[in-house]
């Protein structure tokens, strides 16, 4: 079958981005679950909001299989990531995928793409290697999405177009050795030297993912959050860079039980100068930022889940035709039907509840945090006692490295605990929902 991405109209008299090509190249690819889905009328427009959207996936899904899938395992246990198949979703060559930017508007490098394809790209990514899809999160959520939204002009010309094309590599600066969950008690802080119209920055960061890729030297450039005044609401955001003086690598995080394909790293600041062209948003009100971007952070943390749980069930369908046991096959056992359909049903009733959050969500406004927090609360349990479930129905063989569901497994505890902690979503949503009286 043939098929033509329709552009939107204020494309008609340019050359079609670099990923709508890449798009159409490899449209004809699709596969079987893929294909299964689209029987179901009701839930395509909710999966694939458009046209566009479903090239997308049809494009992953083939990228996943062709690229992603074979290295996951070596680079797992090695605890190494592979930049250069990172660079690949860039627009280095003329084949990469160009969803580096997946948010960014064309001017400077990106594909303007919006909430519904994040989740897309996450879901699909991490249907084979959760930890290289981390790493592509806090590269194109964390950094650049975030600095689209807030940067400036001047800044997003700077920084995006290489962010974009893969030859820089980013992530963000929040979280510290004593301060996780209670992000505004950070005690990394900038001083403003009036004499010099700069800021002096000095902290420790921890937990920052692609704050190395090598393990030898920092990542090439962040959005690092710091304290700028009196009040607990004082911060300001800023772009530190790689090699800027008093700017190192503390320590490259090993033998995560999980992720372990994506880099972690405790990144150091002392007396780092940071020019008032670096500050993105206005000084002591980094918190709106901060706001904005979580929101789609935990949606594309909650597809990740997805991606998770549909592998497994994937997994364990195939699985349980393949074995038999007392002279049967494994799916004709009671309790194996119950963990492959409570899988699946569990499976589609996240997969509804992200993207419907997806679809309707506005990247440049916040306010969406109720349910921000619960599609990660929902995904986030739910793929790990999905994994559990794959790893029960093929017993011994789930429990190796052999199999992708043990892997798997270990990768989802993190989306329990990263971007937002199972408790910190219950404190979130609670105090919203108080001051609602009547649910829609």
């Amino acid at each position: 079958t043939h098929f033509e991405v329709k552009l939107p109209s204020h494309h008609c008299h340019r050359a079609p981005p670099r990923t709508m090509r890449s798009l159409r190249a490899v449209f004809n690819h699709r596969r079987n679950f893929l294909n299964i889905s689209n029987r179901f009328s009701s839930s395509s427009t909710l999966f694939n909001k458009t046209e566009d959207h479903g090239a997308l996936r049809s494009m992953l899904r083939t990228f996943v299989k062709r690229e992603v899938e074979p290295q996951a395992m070596s680079h797992n246990r090695s605890e190494t990531f592979n930049l250069p198949l990172f660079q690949k979703m860039g627009t280095l060559s003329n084949d990469g995928l160009g969803i580096l930017g997946l948010t960014v508007s064309e001017e400077y490098g990106g594909t303007a793409l919006d909430a519904s394809a994040v989740a897309i790209a996450h879901e699909e990514l991490s249907s084979s290697d959760p930890a290289f899809c981390l790493s592509y999160l806090a590269h194109s959520v964390l950094f650049v999405n975030n600095l689209n939204i807030n940067g400036n002009h001047e800044q997003k010309l700077r920084w995006l177009p290489g962010a974009c094309e893969g030859s820089l590599i980013g992530g963000m600066c929040m979280s510290e050795p004593n301060a996780g969950t209670d992000v505004l008690n950070m005690s990394t802080s900038a001083k403003h030297d009036k004499g010099n119209n700069t800021f002096v920055l000095n902290g420790t960061k921890m937990w920052i993912t692609n704050g190395t890729v090598d393990g030898k030297e920092t990542g090439d450039v962040f959005l690092v959050y710091a304290k700028t005044g009196e009040k607990r609401t004082d911060i300001t955001q800023f772009v530190v860079e790689k090699n800027t003086p008093g700017f190192t690598l503390g320590q490259k995080i090993e033998d995560k039980c999980g992720m372990r394909a994506s880099m972690t790293a405790e990144l150091v600041f002392e007396d780092v100068v940071i020019p008032k062209e670096n500050i993105v948003g206005e000084i002591n009100h980094a918190t709106l930022c901060m706001m904005r971007n979580l929101e789609i952070e935990r949606i594309a943390l909650a597809s990740m889940s997805l991606g998770i749980a549909r592998r497994c069930v994937e997994d364990m369908i195939s699985y349980s035709k393949s074995r038999k046991a007392f002279g049967e096959e494994l799916h004709g056992f009671g309790q194996i039907k119950s963990f492959i359909a409570d899988s699946y049903a569990d499976y589609m009733a996240g997969r509804s509840y992200v993207y419907n959050v997806a679809n309707n969500l506005d990247l440049s406004t916040h306010g969406n945090g109720v349910d921000a927090d619960g599609v990660k609360l929902y995904c986030g349990r739910m793929a790990k006692n999905v994994a559990d479930r794959a790893i029960q129905t093929m017993g011994g063989y789930g429990y190796v490295g052999e199999y992708v569901v043990e892997r798997l497994w270990r990768d989802s505890k993190l989306l329990e605990i990263g971007g937002g902690t199972n408790e910190s979503h219950h404190k979130n949503m609670v105090r919203d929902l108080k001051k609602i009286d009547e649910l829609e």
